[in-house]
């Protein structure tokens, strides 16, 4: 792959996200968590609104759960807001650790993404868009953290990780890459597995993820749940089990 090829097309083509505009530690902790299963367009109003209101590790860490939710709320997955939180605990206690993975929540392509976008670390983030990229490129048996650490060029692995992930995100498309627009098509084996046969989708209504998701919005509103018995109780399991709600005295459920 011709890396400089690649980087001169991303300074062209970079869209303008805002947590692209930092090296606050913070601010991409915050952006790369929100970005967990969530696309970067719809991330970005919530992203502002959060820093708004808890610019600071600090300040986030001392905020009350029920605000931390009230923002989040929207994004889906309200876990990752506490995980979110008990990393700002951690940092404002103990500062940032040499491996980010020592924070709760955070894994390791987190890791590599906010230690390079923040310190220009070494370290190469594979997300899903770079691991198609690579093995679209060079085929399924690819080691292709291995291959993503040999292309990083050192010193730049900020510039590098942020133009593969808009290389798959924009041009190497899961179904419809378009190799046209390609900068480093070049020796590409296009390689596209035909998408396993779709087994018909559950409505998004009738998941355990959206009954969670009406249970928190509901507490956060003061309004009765929009659903009651079995499917209720186990909404309400799932959500004390992650520790997104607490229950009085009486049993009742309330915000931590």
């Amino acid at each position: 792959m011709d890396v400089e090829a690649l980087l001169d097309w991303y300074e062209w083509v970079r869209r303008p996200l805002p947590w692209r505009e930092t090296r606050d530690p913070y601010a991409l902790l915050v952006s790369e968590v929100m970005l967990q299963q969530t696309q970067a367009l719809r991330v970005v109003p919530y992203y502002e609104r959060w820093l708004s209101a808890f610019p600071t590790a600090a300040s986030l860490a001392a905020a009350p759960t029920r605000d931390v939710l009230a923002l989040w709320s929207g994004l889906g997955y309200n876990r990752r807001a506490l995980a979110l939180q008990r990393a700002a605990v951690f940092v404002s206690e103990h500062g940032w650790p040499s491996d980010l993975t020592e924070l709760p929540g955070v894994g390791k392509y987190t890791a590599a993404a906010v230690s390079s976008f923040a310190w220009d670390r070494d370290m190469a983030a594979v997300d899903t868009n770079v691991r198609r990229v690579i093995t679209r490129r060079e085929g399924l048996d690819v080691d292709v953290d291995a291959r993503a650490d040999a292309l990083l060029p050192r010193g730049r692995a900020a510039v590098f990780n942020q133009a593969m992930m808009e290389l798959g995100a924009t041009v190497c498309r899961p179904r419809v890459p378009d190799c046209a627009r390609c900068p480093v098509e070049r020796g590409c084996l296009r390689l596209v597995v035909a998408p396993a046969r779709r087994v018909k989708k559950e409505k998004f209504e009738d998941t355990d993820r959206w009954a969670r998701g009406r249970v928190v919005a509901s507490l956060l509103a003061g309004e009765p749940f929009p659903l009651d018995g079995e499917r209720l109780e186990r909404a309400l399991a799932g959500l004390e089990r992650d520790g997104l709600i607490v229950r009085d005295s009486s049993g009742r459920p309330q915000l931590p």
